[in-house]
């Protein structure tokens, strides 16, 4: 006799060691995620930056708002996950971060700080990056490594 096909014992032992797989590779996934939106960041933190010296070298200050008059009239393209800005002046996204998450911001004569949040991957604890006027980006609060 010639037997034709897989028994159902056969494809449910298949589908259980694929499903175990997946689920050892789901962390690795979700790391990778909060990365990509992480890398966001990295794009619209350097964006204010040079922002933040166009306004400087036509103004001869620094602005410590990123909407309005005298601001930097940053527009970003979409919708966007973090939180950019300072304490006082903020672009909240969609991760919900609130503006006090931006307390490492501020902005003087000398230079600026500019900060962006964003809980990347929903535990509650808040991921912080912060620029500042020499271009230097800084991971203040690592939310994947808690």
């Amino acid at each position: 006799m010639i037997r034709r096909g897989f028994s159902l014992i056969e494809v449910m032992i298949v589908i259980a060691i694929i499903a175990f797989f997946a689920v050892l590779a789901l962390p690795n996934f979700m790391n990778l995620f909060a990365k990509a939106k992480r890398s966001e960041a990295y794009i619209h933190l350097r964006a204010l930056y040079m922002l933040e010296k166009a306004y400087f070298a036509e103004h001869g200050a620094y602005s410590n708002k990123l909407q309005g008059a005298e601001s930097l009239n940053w527009k970003p393209e979409g919708s966007v996950n973090y939180t950019y800005g300072f304490p006082g002046s903020a672009v909240v996204g969609a991760l919900g971060a609130p503006a006090g998450a931006l307390q490492g911001a501020s902005v003087s004569e000398k230079g600026f700080t500019l900060a962006a949040a964003g809980d990347i991957d929903n535990d509650g604890d808040v991921d912080v990056l912060t620029i500042n006027d020499k271009g230097e980006i800084k991971i203040v609060k690592d939310d994947l490594q808690s």
